[in-house]
């Protein structure tokens, strides 16, 4: 009997043993977590700035042209005339192999361009030169400096335009331009030189591409055909007819070419 107790006795206290062990593991995660501090409100993720830099290409930054799109270019743009023929008259009478010849100029140029649809724009390029204008011939004596003259020659194109919504956007264009001539000096004292209005068909290729943001580089290579119509009266000239009032008249195809390149922006 003695046993029985003292065994009942040893269980009792093992047991207590054993619950007082796990209500202290138990209490002690509990305190742990009574005792951090409490935070009343989560605070929330840094969100990303939307502002997107001039020069930057961003998320947001649409890449290639597309329809509505309407960009500003400033190019840099030389006028090449191809003097392809010319005739030249005296007094009505035609100067046999004598011709005329017009330099080539470079001058800044401004385009504006809209996208009708993903493929297709319009263009207007405006930029003014000064050309100067010779006769080459024996009946001329050789070279004869006839004047100078600026040009205007605004010229509307619709281009086709290959890989919309790509940086690399290849064209081709068809158009037509119209000349005015004006500041118009004839070289030889008492000359005037004077010319009419003219116009013609345009063609043209070139390509976009997007450097980064809305800022593009562009090139573009444009073939005009048109003709010329001068004329110039006044004083005596040597070697032609050696009176005064002789009057000079020439045709000529200027058929320029006009390469240009330089930076678009897209708004």
């Amino acid at each position: 009997m003695v046993k029985f107790r003292s065994f009942l006795t040893a269980t009792v206290a093992g047991v207590a043993a054993l619950t007082g062990a796990a209500q202290a593991q138990t209490a002690a995660p509990n305190a742990a977590y009574v005792n951090a501090p409490v935070v009343n409100r989560i605070p929330d993720a840094r969100k990303p700035s939307g502002h997107c830099g001039i020069f930057q290409t961003c998320a947001s930054t649409k890449i290639g042209l597309s329809r509505g799109d309407f960009m500003v270019r400033l190019s840099g743009v030389g006028v090449l005339p191809q003097d392809r023929d010319s005739n030249v008259k005296l007094n009505g009478q035609t100067l046999n192999g004598v011709h005329t010849s017009t330099t080539n100029q470079a001058m800044p140029e401004l385009t504006v361009e809209y996208f009708i649809t993903d493929n297709l724009s319009v263009d207007l390029i405006a930029t003014s030169t000064r050309h100067e204008v010779a006769a080459h011939g024996a009946a001329v004596g050789g070279t004869l400096d006839v004047g100078s003259a600026w040009v205007l020659p605004p010229t509307v194109t619709f281009a086709w335009h290959f890989r919309p919504n790509k940086r690399f956007n290849p064209y081709v264009g068809v158009g037509a331009t119209a000349m005015w001539f004006h500041s118009m000096h004839g070289a030889l004292h008492g000359t005037q030189l004077n010319s009419g209005f003219t116009g013609g068909p345009a063609v043209n290729v070139g390509f976009d591409y997007q450097l980064v943001g809305n800022w593009f580089f562009n090139a573009d290579v444009k073939q005009i055909f048109v003709r010329m119509h001068a004329w110039e009266k006044g004083a005596p000239i040597d070697g032609l007819a050696g009176r005064a009032g002789s009057h000079i008249t020439a045709h000529e195809s200027l058929d320029p070419t006009v390469v240009s390149a330089g930076i678009a922006y897209r708004f």
